[in-house]
């Protein structure tokens, strides 16, 4: 079974999604048969919907695409986690058995301790009791206060989406490559090798500049907690579904035909709780 633990769909609008680049690809609508006909010529059996607009319209939106597109597999969508009534609202959204997980776009938050805020935690505390998991969009400076989070809850399970967005453009390595590692310490926390060409130079990267970010992924997480993500068509600022799809082969070279199984679809369908009937 292979999976992309990371894409995302949309029907265009500027007011919609300001933060899309005026004149770039993604001012289209990109929708599930557009992925398919992508993924089909290279083996993908489906893929991990993310939210990319901070609404709960926009999450059942996503579910209304699962339920029209079998190869929708799972659902990661948004709501207000700060909220007091989030419970109600998570209950509501995680009776769809394609609504796996949640995220907040924490990246663009200025509190550098936003994800260990109480009332932030409240509402995490609150996905466990409803078998959902929680993907983690940050910037390099709010490493420290994930580490600090994943470690107050060592009963939920997180993702970091895009190695944490490291500075490949500028070739920054450290202090990212040590809070990798310490990040990875906690077994609750899994990786998802995506996201990684828009934080290169989109004109001009090459497969080597990538190569030190890989490695430390690799070694911090290995291949048991390592999964395959597209970020389409986010990645089209950069690259192509196949260039993505190629830079993460070629950081898989070297693994077992059972690790291999794991890092390319195994990995995503255990965090996010995939039945088998689902599969």
């Amino acid at each position: 079974m292979k999976l992309d633990a990371h894409q995302h769909f949309w029907r265009y609008s500027a007011e919609g999604y300001p933060w899309i680049p005026v004149g770039s690809a993604l001012q289209n609508d990109w929708l599930p048969v557009d992925l398919a006909a992508l993924q089909r010529p290279l083996g993908f059996d489906g893929s991990i919907a993310v939210q990319a607009r901070q609404t709960v319209e926009e999450s059942r939106w996503l579910l209304e695409l699962a339920d029209a597109n079998p190869r929708v597999r799972g659902v990661v969508g948004w709501v207000d986690i700060r909220n007091e009534g989030v419970d109600e609202i998570l209950g509501e959204l995680a009776e769809h058995p394609r609504f796996v997980g949640v995220r907040h776009v924490v990246q663009d938050e200025p509190d550098d301790h936003f994800l260990i805020r109480a009332e932030f935690i409240r509402g995490l505390r609150k996905l466990a009791a409803h078998g959902l998991t929680y993907d983690l969009l940050i910037y390099p400076h709010q490493l420290p206060a994930a580490i600090e989070l994943v470690r107050m809850l060592p009963d939920q399970r997180f993702v970091l989406d895009h190695l944490a967005k490291p500075r490949i453009k500028e070739g920054e390595v450290s202090p990212w490559d040590h809070q990798i590692r310490e990040l990875a310490k906690a077994p609750n926390v899994w990786c998802k090798l995506s996201g990684v060409v828009t934080e290169a130079n989109w004109l001009d990267w090459k497969r080597s500049d990538f190569t030190p970010y890989f490695e430390v992924a690799m070694e911090a997480f290995g291949p048991k907690r390592l999964m395959f993500g597209s970020d389409w068509p986010v990645c089209q600022l950069a690259g192509n579904y196949q260039s993505v799809h190629d830079l993460a082969a070629d950081a898989f070279v070297g693994l077992s035909t059972d690790e291999l199984a794991a890092v390319w679809g195994g990995n995503c369908a255990a965090f996010y709780g995939l039945k088998s009937g689902e599969l």
